[in-house]
């Protein structure tokens, strides 16, 4: 019997051979199947199935109990790098010991999220770690060398990016289209991306639903121009859920199912996450994409190629090792050896998270809190533990609550939730729960992504063997609720035995749900007003509630609601100023429940604090003036209010299984506060963009270009001690920016420091163009001991650092001219300044021999739409008014006597499209063309006309486009390039 091993199954051979002689094994119809995001075991090669996608955003998740860290965005509060790569290596080794118990725990992380935190109102903010792009990028690389890990072939988990590119919104979110001009692209939106990729840390990327620039991602041309350029090996893309099917559906942009699923994989996609488990509808949609002629089967190798070189750089296809998988030790033994779980150092690196992510906002001299105070914890998050939708199963848990009577006793704490007491009367009497017969918790499946989301249990939605609310005639059989309302007349109704009114699937309303949760929130109602009543309205399946004799349920097609009347039996602001007045400090915990108002296909409506949660503190306030408002959320609030009439507030995001223990250990001192905020908190709504503004130049926002007073500015932190900086000294060699200041502890306790460098643009050559106010280079997180002092030096490249996206001539490029550098505590407290100054040629002008009209320097009324299917941007007017591109010091030397454009009108009529020099005494009209109808917006037409007066010298140019019209280029001089899209 032969003992030859094929070369797919030698671990001492390269990875891309290996996979090039898997590949080679498989049948064309294997080949296809491996496409789908569940591919089939192959029996004959003895090869295992596989599923891409396990989520592991802050800790295994959907597969069970596992340690649970803080939100990302609880992360990139840390500013900790090094901490963040130790969260990573945790999660991966989780993952390795779970897949060990249960083969459906994927290997395959779709994590982190690297969308930058742009809008405060985007539902999945708790999901990103940064507004900026360089703290993005470095946490994202952090966490993905550690769920990697660090050996140079095995890898221990695959990590894959979310979500390419500019997705920052939930509201449609799978037809609406973003404009994102070549600067936002280039110094924003990719260098998130670039930086872990490049560092050799990550798999692969997720494309976002949305489209850009009128382009479904899935399509993006940039997979290949770019993402797949900045690293040596084989990126995998895998799909969104649905989306594959989006392009032909909702979006319509692909005429049939077979055309989307051949101009996905032609743009780069190799692994499609659509219909479930079930992948015949795909893999019928790729063979027919084949027969037509639409696809090759290199485009399919190409693809399956790439995956399989994943699943052998996994170990997937190496012998298995003495004692089975289970070891821990499949393949080399530097990677995936150390599969652990649930390990008192992944406990204490959770808790130490938590810690590092708590930012203390204003200080009065309220906090620490000395021993023996007597403490009122208040409000509706004080005693909860939150997880979100992407969280694991919690092991643990520590609430507030917790963690304060366990560090002061729970004979110094009091409590009071705030919620209001209610009891709801109808026609026939009070609503009335039954009692809970004994029993485990049984229900229905949970809405998971892919099947390892009926894994877990935490998503399992209440108890369906529970009898449903009854209608009682007896006033003290009627049931009290605890009301939580959540803001935007949002609220949950809790029964006395602490479970949450929910609706299964059978309709019926029951006290049955832990928690709120699951991918459709069955535990959300609104109060409606209605004939001087109340209707009970169920948000998840929006429908009323009715109260029949033989149990409360939804009301069917064409059946009336009940009418209810709202008894008050306690108001929760009424307790909270009782529990207040009696301690010596009263801690408001105020904020969000991740699945409620806020979330994945939610986005906010406001930044205010829901009004519930707002008149609590203004109650513990008026009670004891010694109240601090404690913020546990997945993104800012606007708390102007709090922030002027209380001594103290801070802020974190929703911290895991140990997020009470942290909390209390930084309220008291124990663990000096040193988070700082990852994003801008505005101080009001109308500070904000549109939602789906996404030109940060534009429209002046994040904190490179907002000219606003923030409420807290980006980086801002505070701490029990007090730091001093000492001069700066930077310059570069003219590849590397280097710069060192020495930072001391100038106050009496310990205490984190994070020490943040930021350049600026002070006084640089050619035109006058936006650049940030500064922008973050560098960031370290320093302890220091009273007293002590620490060098900190940063060495970063100098393109990185002072570079900026030359429109003009398509390169990225460092302008000569001054930069200010500086460091300091947060983007607006700077303590220390230098200068440097960068020499080379000044920026030439802007040639207009062929103008792409997606270069603009400026613009008014207009969008960015797809110049073809397949590649490149046009503009396009906006709205009903006419739209306008400027663009800065166009070089009209030439003394050109024609002009042409290069347009496309889908609609009926005609368009005029007019070009203005900018002249010392005003503008000048240079010429006006119309573009008449093309019958399709990618059908591009050539207009020229004669320059009578021909402009002389370097100039700025306006062009105007009246009525819809699509512009792609503008070419002067006569005949050129431009006359082709």
């Amino acid at each position: 019997m032969s003992t030859h091993q094929p070369l797919f199954r030698d671990p001492r051979a390269p990875v891309r051979e290996r996979a090039r002689d898997l590949l080679e094994r498989l049948t064309p119809d294997e080949r296809v199947a491996m496409l789908h995001q569940f591919a089939p075991a192959v029996e004959r090669l003895g090869l295992a199935a596989f599923r891409t996608g396990q989520e592991a955003l802050h800790g295994v998740a959907w597969a069970g109990p596992a340690t649970v860290f803080p939100q990302a965005v609880g992360l990139g509060a840390t500013w900790n790098d090094e901490l963040v790569r130790r969260v990573g290596e945790a999660v991966g080794r989780e993952a390795r010991a779970m897949r060990a118990r249960d083969p459906r725990v994927g290997l395959n992380i779709w994590s982190p999220t690297v969308n930058l935190l742009r809008h405060p109102l985007w539902g999945r903010n708790e999901e990103g770690y940064s507004e900026d792009p360089r703290l993005t990028a470095a946490l994202a690389t952090a966490y993905t060398r550690g769920l990697r890990g660090d050996d140079p072939v095995r890898w221990r988990t695959a990590p894959v990016l979310k979500h390419w590119l500019a997705h920052n919104s939930e509201t449609e979110r799978d037809t609406s289209s973003v404009s994102v001009r070549p600067r936002v692209l280039h110094e924003y939106e990719l260098p998130a991306f670039r930086g872990p990729v490049a560092a050799g840390a990550v798999a692969g990327v997720m494309p976002a639903y949305n489209l850009v620039n009128g382009r479904p991602n899935h399509l993006s041309p940039l997979l290949a121009e770019q993402l797949r350029t900045w690293c040596d090996h084989d990126l995998v893309i895998c799909s969104d859920a649905g989306a594959p099917g989006n392009l032909a559906g909702s979006q319509g942009y692909c005429g049939t199912h077979e055309e989307a699923v051949a101009a996905a994989l032609r743009a780069g996609v190799d692994s499609f996450t659509d219909h479930g488990e079930d992948p015949a509808p795909t893999l019928a949609r790729v063979r027919g994409a084949l027969e037509r002629g639409l696809l090759k089967q290199d485009d399919v190798d190409t693809a399956v190629l790439r995956l399989l070189a994943m699943r052998c750089a996994l170990g997937e296809f190496d012998p298995e090792p003495p004692g089975g998988e289970d070891a821990g030790t499949a393949g080399t033994a530097g990677n995936t050896a150390g599969a652990a779980f649930d390990t008192p150092g992944h406990r204490a690196l959770a808790r130490e998270a938590a810690e590092q992510a708590v930012v203390l906002l204003k200080n009065d001299g309220l906090l620490p809190l000395a021993g023996g105070t007597r403490v009122a914890v208040v409000g509706l998050l004080a005693d909860e533990c939150k997880l979100d939708w992407y969280s694991g199963t919690l092991l643990r848990r520590s609430t507030p609550l917790d963690g304060l009577r366990e560090r002061f006793g729970a004979d110094r704490v009091t409590y009071a939730e705030g919620s209001d007491r209610v009891r709801l009367r109808c026609r026939d009497g009070w609503l009335s729960v039954p009692p809970s017969p004994p029993g485990p918790a049984g229900g229905e499946g949970g809405d998971g992504g892919t099947a390892a989301g009926t894994l877990d249990p935490a998503l399992r939605r209440g108890r369906t063997d529970l009898p449903p609310l009854t209608v009682t005639a007896e006033p003290g059989a009627a049931a009290e609720f605890a009301l939580a309302d959540w803001g935007g007349g949002v609220l949950t109704l809790r029964a006395a035995d602490g479970r949450c009114l929910s609706v299964a699937e059978d309709g019926l309303l029951r006290a049955s749900a832990e928690q709120p949760g699951g991918w459709v929130v069955r535990e959300t109602f609104e109060l409606r007003p209605y004939r001087g009543g109340r209707l009970l309205w169920h948000r998840g399946t929006g429908r009323y509630v009715t109260a029949p004799a033989d149990g409360a349920r939804l009301a069917r097609d064409r059946e009336a609601g009940t009418t209810f009347t709202l008894e008050t039996v306690e108001r929760g602001t009424d307790a909270v100023a009782d529990t207040a007045r009696d301690a010596d400090v009263v801690l408001v915990v105020a904020g969000n429940d991740p699945h409620i108002g806020g979330r994945e296909t939610e986005d906010r409506t406001t930044l205010a604090l829901p009004p519930q949660q707002d008149r609590l503190w203004r109650a513990a306030r008026a009670a004891n003036p010694r109240t601090a408002l404690v913020l546990v959320s997945s993104y800012p609030y606007a708390v102007r209010e709090a922030d002027a009439a209380l001594p103290a507030l801070l802020w974190t995001a929703h911290g895991g299984q140990a997020a009470g223990q942290a909390l209390a250990a930084v309220l008291t001192g124990d663990v000096p506060p040193g988070g700082r905020l990852p994003q801008t908190w505005y101080a009001r709504d109308a500070d904000l963009p549109g939602l789906l503004d996404y030109d940060i130049i534009g429209a002046r926002t994040t904190y490179l270009y907002f000219g606003g007073t923030p409420l807290y500015p980006f980086g801002h932190g505070l701490s029990y001690t007090s730091f001093a900086y000492g001069p700066l000294t930077a310059g570069h060699d003219g590849g590397t920016l280097t710069a060192r200041c020495a930072v001391t502890n100038t106050g009496h306790a310990a205490g984190d420091e994070v020490v943040q460098l930021y350049t600026r643009a002070v006084g640089v050559a050619g035109p006058e163009l936006p650049r940030p106010r500064r922008a973050l280079a560098a960031h370290r997180r320093i302890r220091l001991a009273p007293g002590q002092t620490a060098q900190v030096e940063f060495a970063v490249p100098l393109a990185d650092a002072l570079g900026c996206w030359d429109v003009a001539h398509g390169r990225w490029t460092v302008t000569p001219g001054t930069y200010g550098i500086d460091a300091g505590s947060s983007s607006t407290d700077l303590r220390t300044t230098a200068v440097v100054r960068v020499d080379g040629e000044p920026p030439r002008p802007r040639s207009v021999a062929d103008l792409r009209a997606a270069d603009y320097d400026e613009q008014h009324g207009t969008e960015l739409v797809d110049l073809t299917r397949e590649r490149g941007d046009a503009v396009a007017t906006a709205g009903l008014g006419p739209g306008e591109l400027v663009f800065h010091a166009c070089d009209f030397r030439s003394r050109p006597t024609t002009v042409t454009v290069t347009a496309a009108r889908a609609e009926p009529g005609e368009a005029e499209i007019a070009l203005h020099l900018d002249d010392p005494g005003g503008d000048r009209l240079l010429a006006s063309l119309t573009v008449p109808a093309t019958g399709d917006r990618h059908a591009y037409t050539t207009v020229r006309a004669e320059l009578p007066d021909p402009p002389t010298g370097v100039r700025g140019l306006l062009a105007v486009l009246h009525g819809p019209v699509r512009l792609a280029r503008l070419g002067f001089g006569g005949p050129s390039s431009a006359e082709s899209p």
